[in-house]
Parts: structure tokens; sequence; C-alpha cells
């Protein structure tokens, strides 16, 4: 049942990765990153912070501020941070395989595993549509009244896309359906399925949807934006499958090293890795891979502010199927932004420069700022500024 997207790039492999005559020092990135984050930090009181960098082969890791500020718990390399959306990034992975395997085809409609679908709008939309947000005005959250599985089947059942919206909606019910049907197709629950084919392949050993009580102590406390109280996040409906993961500035730097190709993965998993990538539908800001944004690199200031305002969240934007994916990481800028109530990560890479970032912070810090403070690393660290 395996689909032909084209002939998936795997030129991820940088040409060289030995270390440049030019490259940083650990003092010049410590000295550059506190210099950039200090501002941003007071702007928005952030409790802590942590920010990983691959650099032509190297880690960068800076570490500041409390995990916990009740207990002065400091924020080291292996503090537990909430992902929020950028959960949706692993989620993609397992539905890749899960086609990579013969086991579905993301040409699939929904319908043809929720058979209880079967007749209804979302019955209609295809897999891919799901992992791109093609889905015009599905919201972003199951609705209040969908408390449990019966209710939300019967919500979508009933369901009807937006008249005159356009078609991509950022949601959380789309790439939740996305994951249990993936998670179906290995005959487990969404947990089950991500821990045994895509974390433990890939050597992700602190990435969580349960923290387990012996990596309690190492779970940072999230701080609100309103009045500071310390929070996590709360169950919900498609929860694991959209925005529950937990993990370590070390993990999420690994998995950079996975997305840029600079790992010795199994080969159907490098496969599925890379077809997450291939841009399927074009935005006005962005072209959308499977839940990564695509922009141009090099990309400006205000194309990436653009693609990461709030109502490319919150509105239906119009957006173009490709008449075939882009299969090139050339020139590419791969971005994600993942928040929950007390937390906000962000995460890009540019496999041109083989270069990943990553921010994870106990504060939910508005959009632009993270990105905004991404960009500036990344071209802070290419223009040899320290």
């Amino acid at each position: 049942m395996s689909m032909n997207y084209g002939c998936v790039g795997l030129g991820l492999f940088a040409a060289g990765l030995a270390m440049p005559a030019s490259a940083m020092s650990e003092a010049e990135f410590q000295q550059m990153t506190a210099g950039i984050l200090a501002p941003v930090i007071a702007e928005h009181d952030i409790p802590g912070l942590a920010v990983g960098v691959i650099w032509q082969g190297r880690e960068y890791i800076y570490t500041t501020g409390k995990a916990d500020r009740a207990e002065a718990r400091p924020v080291t390399a292996d503090t537990l941070f909430e992902l929020g959306s950028i959960s949706k990034t692993f989620n993609v992975i397992l539905a890749a395989l899960s086609e990579q395997e013969g086991r579905l085809s993301l040409a699939d409609p929904v319908a043809d595993h929720l058979p209880e679908l079967k007749d209804s709008a979302i019955g209609s939309v295809s897999l891919m549509d799901l992992a791109t947000h093609q889905t015009s005005g599905l919201p972003l959250q199951v609705p209040d009244e969908a408390s449990d599985d019966g209710t939300m089947m019967r919500w979508l059942q009933e369901w009807q896309p937006a008249p005159g919206q356009g078609e991509r909606s950022y949601s959380n019910i789309s790439i939740g359906l996305l994951g249990r049907i993936a998670a179906h197709a290995f005959d487990g629950t969404y947990a089950e399925a991500l821990q045994a084919h895509v974390l433990d392949p890939l050597g992700l050993e602190n990435v969580y949807i349960d923290v387990p009580t012996a990596a309690m102590p190492s779970y940072a406390w999230g701080y609100s934006r309103e009045d500071d109280s310390p929070i996590r996040v709360n169950p919900g409906m498609l929860d694991d499958e959209a925005y529950g993961l937990k993990s370590d500035l070390r993990d999420m730097l690994r998995f950079l090293r996975v997305s840029l190709g600079d790992m010795d993965v199994p080969s159907d998993l490098r496969e599925a890795v890379a077809k997450t990538h291939l841009g399927q539908t074009r935005t006005r800001n962005f072209v959308q891979a499977m839940i990564w944004e695509r922009y141009p690199w090099p990309v400006s200031r205000d194309q990436l502010l653009a693609g990461n305002a709030p109502e490319m969240t919150t509105e239906s934007q119009p957006a173009t199927r490709l008449s075939s994916p882009e299969t090139s990481d050339h020139a590419a800028l791969f971005s994600k932004t993942g928040s929950t109530n007390g937390f906000g990560g962000y995460v890009a890479f540019i496999p041109d420069e083989d270069l990943g970032l990553v921010i994870l912070a106990n504060r939910n810090i508005p959009l632009p700022a993270r990105v905004d403070t991404g960009l500036t690393l990344i071209e802070s660290i290419l223009e040899g500024e320290g």
C-alpha cells in the first residue's frame, strides 16, 4: 500500500562533518547566546531556558534559570520540558513509517481506518490531509462537549467544513486522528506504537508521554503567563498524539541529528523521516510538509514571523496542493513551534548549513519572540558573531 511521493530526497548528510577552522568555541557560544537571550528573558520573565545547537557535527548547549522556582532547581541539559505541538513531528514519523511498511497509505481516506466516520465529511479527508492540516475549518481543539471517544466520534460525524474558508486549518484534532490511525496500523495504542517503532529505534530514552516516577525529579514546572502559578499540561482528548510529549535537551539534539541525517538509524525510519520533510501544500508564507513548515533559506525575518503569526494557528488559511511533492531539502529551513500553558519551544534545522536549533522554556513565550530569537541565534552562528 506504499504510495510514491516522488524521489525521497535523502541527501541530508552534509559534505563535511569535520569542524571548520572558523567554528565557534564553547566560550564564544556561551557568550553569544547569553547576550541574545538576556533581553528576552527579562521581557517575558522566563524562569528557565535550555538551548541546543547542532552545527557542522558539533553540539553546543546553553542552560539558564530554574526548572522549579520554589525549590531553586536549576535547568540542565537533562531537565524535561513539555514539547507541546513539537510532539506532532514525532507523530508523523509513525504515520510515514506505517506507510513505509505497507500498513496503510497516506492517500487513504480517514473512513477506511475509522469506519464509524463513513459518509461523513471528515471521513473523506485523506491521511495526508490530516498530516498537513488540509481540512478546511476543522477546529484547533476538540470541543469541550466531546469529552470521550464516543462523543468525539459523534461530533466528528456531524462536522462540516466551513464554507468560504481556506483549506489549511491548524488542528490538534486532525493530527490526533492521524496518530490513532497509525498506532492502530501497528496493533497498539499510540503510546505503545510510538515507543516501540520510533522512540526506541531512534535511541530517544528521555522522551515520554507519561513521565515515569524515576524521571519526575527532572520534570520542570511550567509557569503560567497569567498569574505565574506553576502548571503542567492537563489530560485531554487526543493529547498524547497532538501535544503530549516531554523531552530533555539532549534527546532533542539527537532528534535534530536524525532530522539532519547525521545519525545512523534503521533504513525504514530514515526513509520515514525523509518523507515527513517533503513539501505537500503551499501557503502564503511557507510550504507545508507533514507538520514541518518549509521556508526558503535564506529566509527574511518578516516572512518567518508572518508564518508564525497567531492567525496561522487560529484561522483557516488558503493553501494549494502541489502537483508533486517538493523532494529536495536544498535551500530550506524547517520550522516548528510547540506550546502548552506553561511551556514554549521552538525547533528548526537547515540541511544546507548542517545546523539545527532547539529552544525549550518553562514559560509559554509568545511565538514571535520565540521565532525571532531562534532566527537571531541561527544568523549569529552563521555570521560568526560571538
